[in-house]
């Protein structure tokens, strides 16, 4: 029944597959390369159907997030909820996780379903409009500070519906690392990733295709501690670093 219900809703979507659940250790083959792992402040694998726990998951205007077989699925804003906004509409299932820590390792599994890609969506962002990873068709990027420069890029890592990707993620003081499983591994340094966000959803966030589905899966986060490890300074001289790029977006006073 419950691989019934499952391609069912993919169908509604326009998407098959015979995947119930994405495979929860992928990301767990990743290692920091960075920072050293020390208390664990989220682990969840949704193996219990229900509502999210609001204070680990804050879903973002209006979209509507809950437990289902084996996920956590995220679906845009009733059509009540949009008929009464001006803006932020709910279009893009949207959730940031606020418990993220200033400092942080975070291992997650995620994929998007049905809907359309956008300029602006699908994304994944560590602090609202401070770190984004935008999924496109053309290739994957990285921007920061509200948008206004892209730091780093990857043509052949080109965003594909229904396709689970597993990263891991570490940010400490002005660096930032993510790596993704057969996918490419990013470093960047900038001073906004210091900062915190005194608006908007703050931590990891994600925002689906537009009229689409966002599902999260094995999610990790754990506080890290003051030093890094000792390989890191032979390790982040391997790292390829992308020569800033204007996006032609202002920065937002």
């Amino acid at each position: 029944m419950r691989i019934v219900a499952r391609r069912i809703l993919l169908a509604a979507f326009g998407l098959f597959s015979v995947m119930t659940i994405c495979s929860a250790a992928d990301w767990h083959t990743l290692n920091p390369l960075m920072v050293i792992p020390s208390q664990r402040v989220l682990q969840e694998t949704f193996t219990k159907r229900g509502p999210v726990k609001k204070t680990d998951w804050q879903n973002r205007q209006g979209t509507r997030w809950s437990i289902e077989d084996g996920v956590l699925r995220g679906r845009p804003s009733s059509e009540e909820y949009q008929a009464s906004r001006t803006h932020h509409y709910g279009y893009e299932a949207r959730v940031s996780v606020p418990i993220t820590p200033p400092e942080f390792l975070v291992g997650f599994s995620f994929r998007f379903l049905g809907g359309d890609e956008t300029d602006i969506v699908p994304f994944v962002e560590f602090g609202h409009h401070v770190c984004r990873i935008k999924f496109s068709s053309s290739g994957t990027f990285v921007i920061v500070d509200h948008e206004t420069l892209k730091v780093a890029e990857s043509d052949d890592f080109k965003y594909m519906p229904g396709k689970w990707y597993h990263g891991l993620a570490e940010l400490k003081g002005d660096e930032f690392i993510i790596q993704f499983v057969d996918g490419p591994t990013w470093y960047i340094k900038h001073e906004c990733l210091a900062k915190s966000n005194s608006s908007g959803g703050n931590g990891l966030g994600l925002a689906g295709p537009k009229n689409g589905l966002v599902e999260l899966d094995d999610v990790s986060i754990w506080k890290v501690r003051s030093q890094t490890k000792p390989s890191w300074s032979k390790q982040r001289k391997k790292l390829d670093v992308m020569e800033p790029e204007p996006t032609g977006k202002k920065k937002k006073k």
